[in-house]
């Protein structure tokens, strides 16, 4: 029974994973960070930080899932991560986020796109390379398929990695981040929700 619920996770947080940092032009899902207002039924309104209020159906078949912190030191050659970052004068990355996918999530999403956290910022999922301590941080050589880069990763970044959450995390107050199928009126309807839990709030 223990596998099975073991499996069940590893599944569910790689196909969380597919969802929040894959790729997907071609339906274009909206990304919704905020925090959350009520939840009431399957319908769950979120403030956003843009300043506005939206109505989002989470369907049962909608996954819901959460983070921990992990530590710089976690992150080694070999680990397949996901990046924030923004880009600097001189070009160079420096992250803003890391999120340390599970090796069942391997290859999610991999490559270096537009990203929507903030301005010039970008997304890069890939294979740590190296790791070489720096006066800002630690630079990380990533590689993925068709590039490579080298993303600096100060002191201070979040760093987080998924773990398993229920519906009943979906309290006021709570932030969220969620990807989620523009709908009719305004509305959405949601792929996945991250929730914050015991304090660790969804940095994507």
């Amino acid at each position: 029974m223990s596998f099975l619920i073991k499996s069940g996770a590893a599944l569910l947080t790689a196909t969380l994973v597919s969802a929040a940092f894959a790729q997907a032009p071609a339906t274009n899902p909206a990304r919704i960070r905020g925090e959350i207002v009520s939840h009431d039924g399957d319908t769950l309104k979120v403030h956003r930080r843009s300043g506005d209020t939206v109505s989002i159906d989470t369907k049962p078949a909608a996954s819901v899932s959460a983070v921990k912190t992990m530590q710089l030191s976690d992150i080694k050659p070999g680990t397949f991560i996901g990046t924030a970052a923004t880009t600097g004068t001189d070009g160079k990355l420096t992250a803003t986020e890391v999120v340390v996918f599970p090796e069942s999530a391997r290859g999610t999403g991999e490559g270096h796109y537009a990203w929507d956290l903030g301005p010039k910022s970008s997304m890069t999922n890939a294979n740590v390379d190296t790791v070489v301590q720096s006066t800002s941080g630690r630079d990380l050589k990533l590689s993925y398929k068709g590039g490579s880069n080298v993303v600096t990763v100060p002191p201070n970044v979040p760093i987080v990695t998924f773990t398993p959450a229920e519906r009943s995390d979906l309290t006021p107050g709570k932030k969220v981040f969620i990807v989620a199928t523009p709908a009719s009126q305004g509305t959405y309807v949601a792929q996945r929700v991250v929730v914050e839990k015991d304090g660790v709030v969804p940095p994507m």
